[in-house]
C-alpha cells in the first residue's frame, strides 16, 4: 500500500541510522515498501538488513545528484497508491503508517500528516506541534498557516503520507535543500487533507544531520523564500482556476 522514498549517500556516520530506520519499518502494520535512491553511492555499502529485505529496492545513481534529484528519480520506481519521504537518519514510531493510511482510505483525501517528535542523542524525544493545527484543510490552506518566509514551517514534510499521483504532481523541488518545503506546500495546495494530532515521524538530532552543517544558515533563507513564494503563487492560481470553473 504504502512505499516510502529515502535518499541516501550511505555515509559512515549514516548507516546505523538507515538500519534504525528500517527497523521501524519492519515494526509497521500495514504492507509498505522501500525504495532507496543511492545519491552516487557504492550499492555495497547497503546494510545487510535492508540488502536483505525483498520488500527494499535500490535505485544506484552513478553520481551525486543531491536529495531532490535522487528523490524525485526514485518516484519512478513507485509502485503502491501512497507515498511517504524519509530521512536516512530518521525514524517512524510504531503504528505511523497504518494511522495515516486509515485516514486517508476512510476520508478519500489526498493526504494526511501529524505530528513529528525530535530525537536526541540520549533516546528522549521532544513533541514539535506544527503551525498548522489538526484536522480536515482544504487545498491550499496550510500555505496559509505559514505566516512569513522566516517563521516556522506549517507542516512537517515527512509526516506526509499521500496518494501517489499527488506526490508526483507536486515532486522536490529544484533546491540543495528545502527542497522537502517546496514538495509539503505543492501537496497541501493541489489536495485537502487532514493532520492528525499525533507523532508520526521522529527526526534525529546529530551532530552529522544537514541542518548542522557549516553554510546551512546561508541558504535557508533563500530556500524558505523561494518555497513560501511558490506556495502563494500556487494557492492563487488554484483558487482563481476553481473560480472560473
Amino acid at each position: 500500500m504504502i512505499t516510502v522514498v529515502i535518499a541516501t549517500r550511505l555515509r559512515e556516520d549514516r548507516l546505523g541510522f538507515l538500519t534504525a530506520l528500517h527497523t521501524s519499518l519492519t515494526r509497521q502494520t500495514v504492507p509498505w515498501e522501500a525504495v532507496i535512491a543511492l545519491d552516487g553511492a557504492d550499492p555495497e555499502r547497503l546494510p545487510a538488513p535492508l540488502a536483505g529485505d525483498p520488500r527494499v529496492r535500490t535505485l544506484a545513481l552513478p553520481r551525486p545528484v543531491g536529495a531532490a534529484c535522487a528523490r524525485n528519480l526514485a518516484l519512478t520506481l513507485v509502485r503502491t497508491p501512497y507515498v511517504n519521504w524519509a530521512d536516512d537518519d530518521d525514524l517512524f514510531p510504531d503504528g505511523a503508517l497504518a494511522a495515516r493510511l486509515d485516514t486517508l482510505e476512510q476520508a478519500g483525501v489526498g493526504w494526511c500528516a501529524g505530528w513529528s517528535e525530535d530525537l536526541h542523542p540520549d533516546g528522549t524525544t521532544t513533541l514539535w506541534r506544527c503551525p498548522t493545527p489538526p484536522g480536515r484543510h482544504e487545498a491550499g490552506d496550510v500555505w496559509t498557516y505559514w505566516r512569513s518566509p522566516a517563521d516556522t514551517i506549517p507542516i512537517g514534510p515527512t509526516t506526509i503520507l499521500a496518494r501517489t499521483e499527488l506526490v508526483r504532481a507536486a515532486p522536490m523541488g529544484g533546491l540543495v535543500q528545502g527542497e522537502d518545503y517546496m514538495t509539503a506546500i505543492g501537496i497541501t495546495s493541489l489536495a485537502p487533507g487532514i493532520l492528525l494530532p499525533q507523532p508520526v515521524y521522529r527526526y534525529r538530532k546529530h551532530p552529522g544531520q544537514m541542518t548542522a552543517q557549516p553554510g546551512y544558515d546561508q541558504l535557508e533563507a533563500a530556500a524558505r523564500e523561494h518555497a513560501w513564494s511558490y506556495g502563494r503563487s500556487l494557492r492563487s492560481l488554484t483558487r482563481r482556476e476553481t473560480a472560473r470553473g
